[in-house]
């Protein structure tokens, strides 16, 4: 568990109650990395949503030639700044992680148990409306993130 202060401290989260706040703090923790580790894997299940407090985290997808793993080749698709969320597919059906996420630095973040998240949202719709319109609002951000990398990889 983590202090619902800490959450009030982002606006990912500014428009919760109290209640809703105390909520998803017990379903969290924190975890750090150092730079350089694979914190979660495309394609995987998504069964945690996180916050970064700390640091910068890398989006990519994985390209590999399963008969010749020799041609894999990762695509930056986004950049994940503190204060930021990101595996969001967690939240997302068919809650398999859409992107491989990499630390860039030395990062710290709030890691929430998404199971645990979704059920908060079965039973409190306004807090689901509340996150999920949070959650667009950062899907929308990457893929005007992915469209100007797609339009700089044609450029070339």
């Amino acid at each position: 568990m983590i202090s619902p202060e800490l959450l009030r401290r982002y606006p990912f989260f500014g428009n919760l109650s109290d209640a809703q706040l105390k909520s998803i703090a017990m379903i969290a923790e924190e975890v750090s990395w150092e730079k350089g580790v694979i914190v979660l894997e495309e394609c995987e299940p998504a069964n945690y949503f996180f916050l970064l407090l700390e640091g910068d985290v890398d989006l990519f997808y994985r390209s590999e030639d399963k008969l010749n793993p020799k041609t894999r080749k990762d695509f930056l698709v986004g950049e994940i700044n503190a204060g930021e969320i990101f595996a969001i597919s967690a939240l997302i059906e068919p809650y398999v992680y859409s992107a491989s996420v990499k630390t860039a630095r030395q990062s710290r973040a709030i890691k929430f148990d998404a199971i645990e998240l979704r059920k908060l949202f079965d039973q409190d719709a306004n807090l689901s409306c509340l996150m999920m319109t949070q959650v667009a609002k950062a899907a929308m951000e990457r893929l005007a993130y992915a469209r100007v990398q797609l339009a700089a990889a044609w450029s070339e």
